[in-house]
């Protein structure tokens, strides 16, 4: 299985840093690396702007910081776009749009167990970009299923590039909207969301899966075809541990975890231990022990990484290293413990 467990370390791409080589020294102190998204180090560098690359419609106003979309605008590029639907490298992300992914590119991880990449997904993006209207363009049903079908084969064209650095490549899709994907905000049939993220999914080259830091329609989630699931268990175990049984659906088809349990806002990382978090983990494991799931199993098909990405703390960047340095740490200990080789 190209995606590692055994408590394994990686962590959310979304960095405060403002210093590149800083940033990919703590994404390649992990045993997973990533390539850093610095949205303080410029503009581009931010995951919805970097997601909006080539699509249709974009108005980019760089010294405003905004990612705005005009209908009037994608339909007149709209052919030009479809032109290019068919050169993978017309998806991936340019030096322009990130030159931390380019120095990712140029790293050898020939000796890594695993790289990944990451990519907005298309909820969030559609969420997050309004038109002429101030309408998200998530409820368009011209724009929409477009959207779905540019998102994937962006995200397909990045895999396909790491997967020449490292052949156990995978893909997180972020995915922070889908937590209201299914809620009274979201605005739009719930049968036909559920059906385009699964459409969506379907167009996604394996290894493929979801980061998301907040508290969605688990089962829904846990049911879509997908082969790893980054989550917040910091704040959310307690509810995600009473979806047991699809939870060991999940894991039976293959499916890994990423138990995001180290706090990177200042505030939660204080009051914390390296003891006080493996408790955290112990008990959350032991409920779902409880209700048929096997801890060694369990452990087998899961990493550790920070619960979420921080770019607001007061200290800049310092609690979000010292939060990969308590996840490389309770990552050693827990293997030690446990025997996990």
């Amino acid at each position: 299985m190209p995606i590692p467990g055994n408590l394994l370390t990686t962590a959310m791409a979304v960095m405060p840093h403002k210093d590149v080589d800083r940033a990919l020294e703590m994404a390649l102190s992990l045993d997973v690396p990533f390539w850093p998204q610095l949205p303080h180090v410029n503009y581009f560098e931010d995951m919805y702007v970097q997601a909006s690359e080539h699509f249709p419609g974009i108005l980019l106003d760089l010294e405003k910081r905004t990612l705005r979309f005009s209908m009037e605008k994608f339909v007149a590029e709209f052919e030009g776009a479809m032109a290019h639907f068919d050169e993978p490298e017309y998806f991936d992300i340019s030096e322009q749009y990130s030159v931390v992914y380019h120095r990712f590119l140029k790293m050898d991880f020939s000796e890594r167990p695993a790289i990944r990449g990451q990519m907005e997904g298309p909820i969030s993006f559609g969420f997050n970009v309004v038109d002429q209207d101030d309408r998200p363009i998530i409820f368009n049903d011209t724009v929409r299923p477009f959207l779905m079908e540019f998102m994937a084969k962006r995200v397909n064209a990045q895999l396909h590039r790491l997967e020449q650095l490292n052949s156990n490549a995978f893909m997180f899709i972020d995915e922070p909207g889908l937590q209201f994907l299914f809620s009274a905000m979201a605005g739009y049939w719930d049968l036909a969301a559920r059906g385009d993220m699964e459409d969506f999914f379907a167009m996604i080259d394996r290894p493929r899966g979801i980061h998301l830091c907040g508290n969605p329609d688990w089962d829904f989630l846990l049911g879509l075809d997908m082969d790893i699931l980054s989550l917040d268990v910091y704040s959310n175990g307690e509810v995600f541990s009473q979806y047991a049984t699809s939870i060991r659906k999940f894991l039976d088809r293959g499916g890994r975890l990423v138990w995001g349990i180290v706090p990177a806002n200042t505030e939660p990382f204080e009051e914390e231990t390296l003891d006080s978090l493996e408790k955290k983990l112990a008990e959350i494991w032991a409920a779902l022990d409880k209700k048929g799931i096997d801890r060694d199993f369990l452990l087998s098909r899961s990493m550790l990484s920070p619960a979420t990405c921080c770019l607001v703390n007061p200290d800049g960047e310092k609690t979000v290293e010292k939060a990969f340095e308590v996840t490389r740490n309770l990552s050693l200990q827990l293997r030690e413990k446990l025997d996990l080789n």
